[in-house]
């Protein structure tokens, strides 16, 4: 007989105590990989158990002491493989039951210093990435595939010689002084925007839109932000999540249906968000140096200080996606230019930027690709091409209702 299947409060909840459990049981184990894979027997332990006996008193000391368990035993495994009880217990490691302190350290909110450990000068940049969004974001390998354009076995591979790599950096698990943060910021804040981006868009399911990753980056780009006040970057990159974040309401019509930015009501976003945005975008931009989250969030700001579609100043986010493809070589940043190119200047414009693309490698089989080409065919009046575009991008993505959003185009315009 099959496990009851756990509620969307229970789910958030392990994901919000996940990295709260994982730096729990590294500050303890100083075993970050091991510690890492702990965990996630724990927090499948409690997908299968918990729906039948209920929910812990404390479902956080629950999870440490499962992965401290898992841990004591993996401990004592290597004792009888090596038959040398010191060469196991060196360090701090003490093969005990789990005590109290370790339910007061899953109580700790250390989610910023986790952040900043994965984010280890040892890794590579896409690795402690990769890294970050499993531990800290709490994504599976699928996911943060999807954000790279690689394929899952590649991602997996890629996570597991991260892990592998803390290890034998013996990394100590600590909050980092002023050169360490500098010198992983970059990889910080890169996490923080591709767990956003998922909870903005998810990249596989039934649902367009994951508030709690949206939420929780927010939160954490806020702490990121008090811990460095015066960084353009990191109050840009919080500018772009508030700036974004704040049309959720509107994306979505009352079955779960995409509602494009175009017809969104934009009564339905939030003032107070995008007047939050809006002020760290200019205060963040009259320091003078400029950042490519800076650029996105201006581009933002102005879809959102527009009260209408039609009012939306389309030479400036043009001008704005300029700078920014002169600034950072990414081909999602290439396409929304050949949409803004479009929007100002006429689709023909677009789809010869558009056609530029095409042999870019990391934007083939992505089906934004075929679905801005569908869009800008659609514009320029070409209704045959446009149906095979929009349906070749719906073939394209695992999200449900981007699937059901591209096909209802595709028959709109085939009048079916």
């Amino acid at each position: 007989m099959a496990s009851p299947a756990l509620d969307r409060q229970t789910t958030d909840l392990l994901r919000e105590l996940a990295p709260r459990v994982l730096s729990a049981v590294v500050r303890r184990y100083r075993d970050f990989a091991a510690g890492e894979d702990a965990v996630q027997e724990a927090l499948l332990a409690a997908a299968r158990q918990w729906p039948q006996t209920g929910l812990p008193a404390n479902p956080g000391g629950w999870l440490a002491q499962v992965a401290s368990r898992r841990m004591t035993d993996q401990i004592r495994r290597e004792i009888a493989r090596r038959r040398r009880e010191a060469v196991a217990m060196e360090g701090d490691v003490q093969v005990v039951s789990p005590s109290d302190d370790l339910d007061a350290l899953a109580g700790r909110d250390d989610t910023l210093n986790l952040l900043f450990m994965c984010c280890h000068p040892a890794l590579t940049s896409s690795s402690a990435i990769a890294l970050t969004l499993r531990a800290v974001g709490g994504l599976t390998t699928a996911e943060i595939a999807s954000a790279f354009l690689v394929p899952e076995a590649t991602m997996a591979q890629r996570i597991s010689r991260a892990k592998q790599s803390i290890r034998a950096s013996g990394a100590p698990f600590e909050a980092p002084d002023a050169t360490e943060r500098g010198e992983r910021l970059r990889s910080v804040l890169h996490v923080l925007y591709l767990i956003f981006n998922e909870g903005y868009a998810a990249s596989a399911g039934p649902v367009l839109q994951r508030a709690d990753l949206a939420i929780e980056a927010i939160r954490l780009a806020r702490a990121v932000r008090a811990l460095l006040p015066d960084d353009g970057e990191v109050a840009g990159l919080l500018a772009l999540m508030l700036l974004t974040d704040a049309r959720r309401s509107a994306r979505t019509g009352p079955d779960g249906e995409l509602i494009s930015l175009a017809e969104q009501d934009r009564g339905l976003w939030d003032a107070t968000a995008i007047a939050e945005g809006v002020a760290l975008v200019e205060t963040s931009l009259a320091r003078g140096a400029v950042g490519p989250y800076q650029l996105q969030a201006a581009i933002a700001a102005v879809h959102d200080e527009a009260g209408r579609a039609e009012d939306t100043d389309w030479p400036q986010i043009l001008a704005l996606y300029g700078l920014l493809e002169r600034m950072a070589d990414n081909p999602m940043v290439r396409l929304n230019h050949a949409v803004a190119l479009a929007m100002a200047q006429g689709p023909r414009a677009g789809l010869e930027r558009l056609a530029e693309l095409e042999g870019d490698k990391r934007l083939a089989g992505h089906y934004r690709l075929a679905a801005v080409r569908a869009h800008l065919l659609e514009m320029a009046g070409d209704r045959d091409e446009a149906i095979g575009a929009y349906r070749t991008a719906s073939a394209l993505t695992a999200s449900a209702p981007e699937q059901r959003y591209l096909l209802a185009r595709a028959a709109r315009l085939a009048g079916t």
